[in-house]
C-alpha cells in the first residue's frame, strides 16, 4: 500500500464516523418516543415524539442546499415565506419506506396554502437507489441528495437537529426551526405536526 493513500483512507473514516455519530441515537427507527430537549433548548417534546419551539424563541435554520436527485440545484432558503416540511431519509431505512406514502399526500393536501415539502436523502452510496424509491412511492417533491451526511450536521447541536434516519423538521416563515420529530410519521401525526404553522400569522 502507498503512503498517499493511508492518510486518504484515515479521513473518511474520520468523516464516516462523524456522520454516523450524528444517527447513532435512534438511526432508522420506528418510534422516537420522548426525544428531550434537556438542558437550555427551549423547546418541549410532547408525548407523540414532537417537539417544538414557541414563535419568539426559534432559530434560523441552517443553510441547506445542494443538488436534486434530478441534478437541479436547491436552497431551502428560496421558500422563505412559506412552511418548509424537511424530511431526512434513505431508500435503506424500513421506517422511511413506511411513510412515503404519508407525505406524498400531505405535501399534495398542504401545497395550496403555503407549504413546501423537501426531502434530504442521506447514506445511500448510489443516486440511483434513492430515484428508485421515489419512483417505487411516487413522490413529486424534491429531494437533496446528501450520501455523506453533511447537511445533517450543519444543524448547531442544542436545535431541532436531525438525529436520526427518518427524522422530519418543519421550518416556519421566517426560516426559523419550529418543530422536530425523530419518528415515523403517518398522514394524521404529519398534519398535527404543521397545521399550527400553517395557522400561524
Amino acid at each position: 500500500m502507498s503512503s498517499g493513500r493511508a492518510p486518504r483512507r484515515r479521513s473518511t473514516l474520520l468523516a464516516a464516523t462523524a456522520v454516523a455519530g450524528v444517527l447513532t441515537l435512534s438511526a432508522c427507527s420506528g418510534d422516537g418516543g420522548q426525544a428531550g430537549g434537556g438542558g437550555n433548548t427551549n423547546f418541549v417534546t410532547g408525548s407523540g415524539g414532537i417537539s417544538t419551539v414557541a414563535k419568539g424563541e426559534r432559530t434560523d435554520a441552517p443553510k441547506l442546499d445542494g443538488a436534486t436527485l434530478d441534478g437541479t440545484s436547491l436552497d431551502i432558503a428560496d421558500y422563505k415565506g412559506k412552511v418548509v416540511v424537511l424530511n431526512f431519509w434513505g431508500s435503506w431505512c424500513g421506517p422511511c419506506r413506511a411513510e412515503a406514502k404519508h407525505f406524498q399526500k400531505v405535501s399534495k393536501e398542504t401545497e395550496d396554502q403555503g407549504v413546501q415539502f423537501v426531502g434530504i436523502n442521506t447514506r445511500d452510496p448510489k443516486k440511483s437507489l434513492a430515484v428508485s424509491f421515489e419512483e417505487d412511492f411516487g413522490v413529486t417533491y424534491p429531494s437533496i441528495y446528501d450520501p455523506t451526511g453533511k447537511l445533517l450536521l450543519r444543524f448547531p447541536k442544542g436545535t431541532l437537529n436531525p438525529q436520526a434516519i427518518p427524522s422530519t423538521v418543519v421550518v416556519d416563515r421566517d426560516g426559523k426551526l419550529a418543530a422536530r420529530t425523530l419518528a415515523a410519521l403517518d398522514a394524521e401525526k404529519l398534519r398535527k405536526m404543521i397545521d399550527p404553522l400553517i395557522a400561524e400569522k
